[in-house]
């Protein structure tokens, strides 16, 4: 991909996901979901035959995936790390340490799937596109909730100004 494109694309990214990110609803979600899509087909330079071939695995591997992480996030719970008895966080490092593992195998299960769809170039293309669109998307949740926090300090500061001219 050429310098002129990735500008353009970046852009619409960042625009995608600052606007997905002010709402807090499923539209949200499809337009961060769709920026992802578009992030990985453009970094992958999928064919559309290994389109049709690639997402509907990857979306699969995906949701595995999620499901995954939901167990370790409900495994955690509001677990209280300074009341824990040594037990229960054995019990704890033991389940996430098995959830990890299944996590490992089901990447190593997909990879192999996906190899069948796109070269080994893509795949390493991908993982990278993976997590360049997880740093932006953090970068955009801080950007949004440094600009949050100024906000406030600002209301704040209008609020005492006003209570100084009163006086």
């Amino acid at each position: 991909m050429n310098k002129s494109t990735i500008a353009p694309i970046t852009f619409f990214f960042a625009m995608v996901m600052a606007t997905a990110l002010f709402a807090q609803d499923k539209e949200a979600m499809k337009k961060i979901e769709s920026a992802r899509i578009a992030l990985i087909t453009d970094r992958l330079g999928l064919s559309p035959e290994q389109a049709r071939e690639f997402w509907p695995v990857y979306n699969e591997y995906a949701q595995h995936k999620r499901e995954l992480r939901t167990q370790i996030t409900e495994a955690r719970g509001n677990v209280n790390l300074q009341n824990i008895s040594e037990q229960e966080s054995k019990r704890l490092m033991e389940l996430r340490m098995n959830i990890k593992e299944k996590e490992l195998n089901l990447e190593k299960e997909y990879t192999k799937r996906l190899m069948n769809v796109i070269s080994s170039r893509q795949i390493l293309a991908l993982r990278n596109a993976e997590d360049d669109f997880k740093r932006m998307l953090l970068q955009r949740i801080e950007q949004r909730r440094r600009q949050q926090i100024n906000q406030e300090r600002m209301r704040q500061r209008q609020e005492y100004l006003r209570k100084q001219g009163n006086n």
